[in-house]
């Protein structure tokens, strides 16, 4: 009896342990098989970047977060890996300064080659159809933004031509692009990030695509919105979309209303000269054209800002410099505070006007100006003849002005 005993026990261990080990080996395969179904891969190889941190970061509507990195080693292999998507989310790698823009939108396996010197311009993408648009909406964007460098460093034009000629190249590239990657495919995630790529200029980073300013690029924005209200539902990037799209409708409304009112004699003359039109620290209304026939320099400023005291001690020097021969200055300081406006321009000779407004303020906006402090040179007809950023000897270009 116990023999035969122990054999069935020995028989019910073996039965039992193969039991065990097929299930765990189902339970090994299902989980397996749940890891290449639930996640996304973006992999590949950096040239000359051993040593080096490669960063992997996630873009987000707020903000961007820093999900992983890892030490290149010598073949520079690199592998990110992370929970799959159900709607169109973004990523990119980040090497020594340099970005590589990506979109994953399921469970794509999405392969980069890339060199260290050239990392954000001249690496390539496989395996996602929609990383390689975004390749080249970026490699788009640098050429525009080496486009808008070379009008903004331009000595040879004047403030009227700089900013036709910014105008110009990017409303071309608008174009371009709402043609070839937005309208065509509104629903795909290259479009979405169309819509939020910027270009510096003037030291300030902007939109290019700006919703609350044009009436073309809210429709860009419409668009790519209703897509994603049907394709993915309930998103907090599709929603936010719709909320651009509704806000910037009325801003529109807005603006629309204050440009016609702008367009009046008292602003605009015959000879085209844009005026201004703000009391002085003694509360006098003091208007720019009253200083035609004069050189003038048409200072933007916030008096509060760090630097301000040696700035204006070398703008006194050259207003006593060249002022007798014709030569003024009319500040417009965006300072809140009336009072400390008051206290710092005391003593100051030339024209202080103040626009309680801020960085609100019309004349900011009418000038196209993005940063503080900027400065115009005027001409004597109170034309703008250039700005700050083309001057690169004040004196000499007042001298051939008087």
């Amino acid at each position: 009896m116990y023999l035969c005993e122990r054999i069935k026990y020995n028989v019910m261990c073996i039965r039992s342990k193969y039991l065990a080990g097929a299930l765990a080996a189902i339970v090994l395969s299902i989980a397996l098989s749940g890891c290449g179904e639930d996640k996304f891969e973006i992999s590949g190889e950096v040239d000359d970047a051993g040593g080096q941190t490669l960063y992997f970061d996630r873009v987000e509507i707020d903000g961007v977060t820093t999900l992983d990195s890892v030490s290149l080693g010598a073949d520079g292999r690199f592998a990110f890996r992370r929970a799959g998507v159900s709607s169109p989310e973004y990523y990119r790698l980040r090497l020594d300064g340099q970005v590589i823009n990506l979109a994953v939108d399921s469970t794509e396996s999405i392969r980069i080659a890339a060199s260290r010197a050239a990392f954000a311009t001249d690496y390539k993408v496989s395996g996602s159809d929609d990383c390689a648009k975004i390749r080249e909406l970026s490699l788009l964007q640098i050429r525009l933004q080496r486009r808008v460098n070379a009008i903004i460093n331009d000595p040879t034009l004047r403030v009227s031509e700089t900013e036709d000629s910014l105008a110009s190249v990017i409303q071309s590239y608008k174009t371009y692009v709402k043609k070839n990657y937005i309208y065509s495919a509104p629903y795909r995630s290259y479009a979405y990030f169309a819509l939020f790529q910027t270009v510096v200029a003037g030291g300030m980073e902007r939109l290019i695509f700006n919703p609350r300013a044009d009436e073309e690029d809210i429709k860009a924005f419409a668009a790519v919105g209703t897509s994603w209200d049907t394709y993915y539902p309930g998103t907090v990037r599709g929603e936010n979309l719709h909320n651009i799209t509704i806000e910037s409708m009325k801003n529109i409304k807005i603006l629309r209303a204050e440009r016609e009112a702008m367009i009046s004699p008292d602003r605009i003359d015959t000879s085209g000269v844009v005026d201004i039109a703000l009391a002085d620290n003694k509360g006098n209304v003091r208007r720019l054209s009253d200083l035609k026939g004069n050189v003038i320099l048409l200072d933007f400023c916030s008096l509060a800002q760090e630097g301000t005291a040696k700035r204006m001690m070398a703008l006194r020097d050259i207003y006593n410099k060249y002022h007798a021969r014709g030569f003024e200055i009319y500040q417009v300081s965006i300072d809140q505070s009336e009072h400390f406006w008051k206290t710092q321009t005391a003593a100051l000779p030339w024209v202080s006007v103040n626009d309680p407004a801020g960085l609100g303020a019309d004349c900011l906006v009418t000038y196209n100006v993005s940063r503080l402090p900027t400065y115009f040179l005027l001409q004597r007809d109170c034309t703008p003849y250039k700005r700050d950023e083309q001057i690169t000897d004040l004196d000499k270009e007042i001298e051939a002005l008087l």
